[in-house]
Order: C-alpha cells, then sequence, then structure tokens
C-alpha cells in the first residue's frame, strides 16, 4: 500500500474505494491479467469495517462483523486468506424490556405474549411470501412493484398488525435490520433485502442466522489482508474528487494527482458519489437516485469488562427494548472469554439524537442501557468505545442505504447499470445478501466480471 501523490499513472481500471466491495473487484481483475490502482479517500482500507483494539489485547468491531448461512462468498475469501470464524455467544436466555420489566426468554417467545405471537405470526408469514415474490435481479418488476413501493414498511405494519406491542416489535426488528424508522423504508424496498438476505428470520436470528459468527482478529482483516496481496496498487489518503470521460481514456483525478485508466470501478458509499465531479455530468437520474439513498443512522457502542458476568447469570447478552435508547446488545466478547464485551446500537431517531450528545452523556446513556438489562455491574466497564458512522467523512452512516417509496420502480435499473465506461460496485448494488459484507464481495466480483466481458 502506497501513502503519497501519484502523478499520471496509466492502468487498465481504475477503482475508487479500498472496502471490500473495491477490493475484490481489484482481485478479480489483477487475476485476469488487468492492471488496476485502488484510491482509497481514507488512510485505511475496510471501508464500513473497522477493528478496535482494547488496551488488553482484545480485538471487537466497530463497523460491520457478523456471517452466517448462504454468505458463501464471505466464507468463501475468508478462507483463502487464512481468516478463521468461530461462533458468536448465544448460550442462556435473551432479555426483553417492556413496560418497565425485564422478561427472560429463550426459544422463539422473544417474552411476547401468546396472542401477540400469533399475530407476529401471521405478519411474518406475509412478509416472507410477499419477498419470495420479489425479483432480486429487478425488483421494480415485481407483481405488486407500484403498489409496494408506493408504501412504506410502517404503513404496511399499521395495516396488518393490530397490537401495539406486536407494532412496537416490528418497529425494532426494522430498526436493527436498517437503522433507519419503518416510515423512511419503502415496503418494496424492505421485501427485498429480506428476499437478498434469505428471510426475516435469517436476517434477524444469532444462531443460524445472519449474527452466527464472527472472525478471529476482527472482520476489517479481510481487507486488510486482501490489500496486503494488491500490495501497491493501493493509494491510500487518495479522494477522488474528479473523474473525466472527455478523452479516449478516463482520467480520474485529485490533490494527490491523477491517473489514467481504460475503466473506472466507482465502490463507495452512495452517501458520498455526489461529491465526486463527473464531466460530463451524470445524468439526472442517476443524481436523483443518489439523493434518494441516504445511509441508515447508527451509532455501535462497546464496553469492555473484567468477564463476561451476564453468563454467570445464565444471560447470553442478548437484550432487546422497544423503549430505551439502546434498543439491542449482544454479547461481543474474545473467544476465550479471557473479557466481558457488550455491544449495542444506537439506530435511526435514538442514534441521531445520541449524537447531539457530548461523550460523557452519550457514554452515560449507553451505559445506562447495558445496566438497565444486565445489572449496576455493566455500568462500571473498564473501557468504553462507540463509533458515530455519519461523522465518518467518507462515508456518512451506515449499515448501508435505503430506499423510499418510488426510487425502486423509478430509478431501481440504474443501480447497476454503467455510464459509459463508469461502473458500479458496493453492498447497495448486490442482489445477494444487499448491504452486507457479502454483498459487497458479490458486487465487486460482478463489476469485474462485467468489465473484462466489455469490448
Amino acid at each position: 500500500m502506497v501513502q503519497g501523490p501519484l502523478i499520471a499513472e496509466r492502468v487498465d481500471v481504475a477503482i475508487v474505494g479500498a472496502g471490500l466491495a473495491g477490493l475484490s473487484a481489484a482481485k478479480a481483475l489483477t487475476e485476469a491479467g488487468r492492471s488496476v490502482v485502488v484510491l482509497e479517500a481514507q488512510d485505511r482500507v475496510g471501508g464500513r469495517t473497522l477493528n478496535h483494539t482494547f488496551s488488553d489485547g482484545t480485538v471487537i468491531e466497530i463497523g460491520g462483523q457478523w456471517v452466517g448461512p448462504t454468505q458463501d462468498r464471505l466464507y468463501a475469501l475468508a478462507a483463502e486468506l487464512g481468516i478463521e470464524h468461530y461462533p458468536t455467544w448465544d448460550q442462556g436466555e435473551n432479555l426483553l424490556h417492556r413496560d418497565g420489566k425485564l422478561i427472560r426468554y429463550s426459544g422463539e417467545t422473544f417474552g411476547l405474549p401468546a396472542y401477540v405471537l400469533a399475530e407476529l405470526g401471521v405478519a411474518q408469514w406475509r412478509i416472507d411470501r410477499l419477498a419470495a415474490s420479489v425479483p432480486l435481479e429487478a425488483p421494480w418488476s415485481a407483481a405488486k412493484a407500484e403498489r409496494l413501493d408506493s408504501e412504506t414498511a410502517a404503513s404496511w405494519i399499521r395495516r396488518n398488525v393490530r397490537s401495539s406491542l406486536g407494532r412496537s416489535f416490528l418497529r425494532v426488528i426494522v430498526e436493527a435490520v436498517f437503522s433507519a424508522e419503518p416510515e423512511d423504508i419503502s415496503m418494496l424496498h424492505f421485501l427485498f433485502y429480506l428476499h437478498s438476505g434469505g428471510s426475516l428470520d435469517l436476517l434477524t436470528r444469532t444462531a443460524g442466522g445472519a449474527q452466527e459468527s464472527r472472525f478471529v482478529g476482527g472482520s476489517q482483516q479481510v481487507s486488510i489482508r486482501l490489500a496486503e496481496r494488491l500490495g501497491d496498487a493501493i493509494r491510500l489518503g487518495s479522494p477522488v474528487r474528479e473523474i473525466s470521460q472527455r478523452s479516449e481514456r478516463l482520467s480520474i483525478g485529485g490533490e494527490w494527482g491523477a491517473v489514467e485508466a481504460d475503466r473506472v470501478v466507482v465502490a463507495i458509499a452512495p452517501a458520498v458519489i455526489p461529491r465526486i465531479s463527473f464531466d460530463p455530468p451524470l445524468s439526472g437520474r442517476r443524481a436523483h437516485l443518489y439523493a434518494k439513498m441516504p445511509p441508515g443512522y447508527v451509532i455501535k457502542c462497546s464496553a469492555r469488562y473484567e468477564r463476561p458476568f451476564w453468563r454467570d447469570q445464565g444471560l447470553s447478552g442478548q437484550a432487546g427494548s422497544a423503549t430505551h435508547p439502546l434498543a439491542v446488545t449482544f454479547d461481543n466478547s474474545p473467544r476465550d472469554g479471557s473479557c466481558g464485551v457488550l455491544v449495542g446500537f444506537l439506530e435511526g431517531s435514538h442514534g441521531r439524537r445520541a449524537s447531539a450528545l457530548n461523550a460523557e452523556q452519550r457514554r452515560d446513556l449507553v451505559l445506562d442501557g447495558f445496566a438497565t438489562y444486565f445489572g449496576e455491574q455493566a455500568r462500571r466497564p473498564l473501557e468504553y468505545i462507540d463509533q458515530d458512522w455519519a461523522e465518518e467523512e467518507w462515508i456518512r452512516g451506515g449499515y448501508g442505504a435505503h430506499l423510499g417509496p418510488g426510487v425502486w420502480t423509478q430509478y431501481g435499473h440504474l443501480l447497476r447499470e454503467p455510464e459509459g465506461r463508469v461502473h458500479w460496485a458496493g453492498a447497495e448494488t448486490s442482489p445477494v445478501w444487499n448491504g452486507y459484507m457479502d454483498g459487497a464481495i458479490r458486487s465487486g466480483e460482478r463489476v469485474a466480471e462485467e468489465i473484462i466481458q466489455s469490448p
């Protein structure tokens, strides 16, 4: 990896962004014999994955972290790079915080009354049935696409779930998956996303679901080791400010200098694509697409303790609440249990409100959540860290972008469609595991094949 100016280098393909999408594209193109350069604005690789090391050497993820069944491309790449994975701690009872009380539960009850479980079971059956009818490659072509894309996940929940407790539970699920409010999300996008990841059940489960396993050394290791293989093709601290298609070869430049390439792959978060000046300008439709793809708002919060004391109480570390801002927690302790780590999320409106607090106030809010679930001992961690992804200049939110009403049916076909010799990658462009690390890898491999097959 190189840091510093780069002047007038000529390559076959320039890739903007050194997250999993851009690095996967670079790997596939390099293996096909194409010369590449990967231009990364930040001083690190990994995009929306980021490791943090506590003072005792414990590594945690303050960005994307989990891997689960059917995420085959992520598993395969990690194995190729020699990165092992291990099960997320999932033993013991879970907690539901409701009406000021803690309810312990195990299995599929979620601590809810039988009548609410029955109602949610019917709602989930309807959701999964609708989701299965949405074509992954072309959601806008679904039989009921116009109708589904004209309403939000919130309006669908209001029409199909009668109990306030059932509605609140589904809201927490939507916020946990998207880090956004149900009012912001097109029902068509909600259904596509569930189909993309398998089902609502698969997205929300730990064992047997999307949160099943973690990587030894943290998920950013996948990007770090991949970048090591690519060597000097990676250029850090090189934000791309302009892409010109005016001549036979494209010009990609910034304060650091410029490169020339036959083709360009843009593999960055949709929220920051408009910061690049394109010449000629991007089509008005594409500009509107990115304006209508906001990222979620999430602050990921972690506290380290001397030991995972909640396990002594027979608890898994997984807790949820429809009222406390720290709505979801997990046990994020190292595999050997040498210390205890709790992770929680401030998402959607909770995240936006918490971002206005100072660091001490936000820490107190988070630790109050941990203490509400696991007792006063949780209020006294050895170390604490949180990561507000909206404050990341070159990312501006997490976990991924979501589409509001009307976007899929009016603009969705543009997501993967090249504009001239500019191609698009990123987790948001993947039909399978959209918004996840696995989807990012799939998008990079897809765009590399697209370029290889181009005349």
